[in-house]
């Protein structure tokens, strides 16, 4: 019943009602896993940090963050800034997962820090980010901030003029400039890239696995299996589904975006966003096609 109010003021709400709820509700948890769930292992870190842009699994990233399982072996609760004075600019509690933090990776270093910490930042495929918020945006995603704008605009657009309508919203948000501030940031310790492409994929286990070390968590291999079964997107997106609403929960498969873009829209992110993907690690264009042509013979 808690649950369903929540959710319902999640998308019908004011903005800051909004917040007050999912702030309510984050600390309703919070003080309920101190309570019940007993902690095993104490991270050596006072802080993790999760840092990101959208649709590249965020919500995903912070369930698997927020469960007893993480919880009961490094003792750190989840925090979502969002929720909370100063938002993401300001420090994260120590004893906390700061999560979906939206910032460039400057504006993340001048964030002060209460003490030892471990960062990550999750990379996609920036022309499979465009596709996942195009869908989100039109679809899906809660009708907050300046959402219910866009999404009329979409609605009322053809797929491609949408496409491109998106790659100039990605461009005036500075999506693709915090991303490109990630994958060219000097390589340090504190901080590690890791691929959304990776994280849900085959060798998914191992990936995870990765990223919980780098922020000193180490779950059992059962436990961490069954984490990731709870979580898996089939189940996310069947939990999210209701009548009349289409579900958030929405995996794009790596490199759908070659469904969608023609040469005006591949034209129209180029110039948006350079060479991002290159400089994140994903093929150019020409070398997929050349590949392509190359299996092919």
């Amino acid at each position: 019943m808690i649950n369903r109010a929540v959710e319902f003021a999640k998308h019908n709400s004011p903005n800051s009602l909004r917040v007050k709820a999912r702030r309510a509700q984050m600390e309703a948890r919070n003080a309920r896993m101190r309570l019940t769930v007993p902690v095993v292992e104490r991270s050596e870190f006072d802080n993790i940090f999760h840092c990101t842009v959208r649709k590249t699994g965020s919500q995903w990233i912070k369930a698997l963050f927020s469960d007893p399982a993480v919880y009961r072996h490094c003792g750190l609760l989840p925090y979502d800034p969002r929720f909370y004075s100063g938002g993401a600019t300001a420090p994260v509690p120590a004893g906390r997962v700061g999560l979906a933090i939206f910032l460039s990776h400057k504006r993340f270093e001048a964030v002060p820090k209460a003490g030892s910490y471990r960062a990550f930042f999750v990379i996609r495929d920036p022309r499979d980010v465009v596709v996942s918020s195009y869908f989100s945006l039109r679809n899906s995603h809660a009708p907050m901030g300046d959402i219910p704008q866009a999404r009329k605009a979409l609605q009322e657009l053809p797929k491609k003029e949408g496409m491109l309508y998106v790659i100039d919203r990605l461009r005036d948000k500075k999506q693709f400039a915090q991303m490109r501030s990630w994958g060219v940031a000097p390589s340090d310790e504190t901080f590690r890239l890791f691929r959304y492409e990776d994280l849900t994929g085959e060798r998914q286990t191992e990936e995870v696995d990765q990223l919980m070390r780098h922020c000193g968590i180490t779950l059992p291999p059962a436990e961490l299996e069954a984490l990731l079964t709870r979580y898996s997107f089939t189940k996310m997106k069947k939990s999210k589904e209701t009548p009349g609403r289409i579900s958030h929960y929405r995996k794009g498969a790596s490199g759908d975006w070659r469904n969608h873009f023609d040469d005006d829209i591949y034209a129209a992110y180029t110039a948006a966003a350079g060479d991002l993907a290159e400089i994140l690690g994903y093929p150019a264009r020409d070398e997929e096609r050349n590949g392509q042509e190359s299996a092919a013979r």
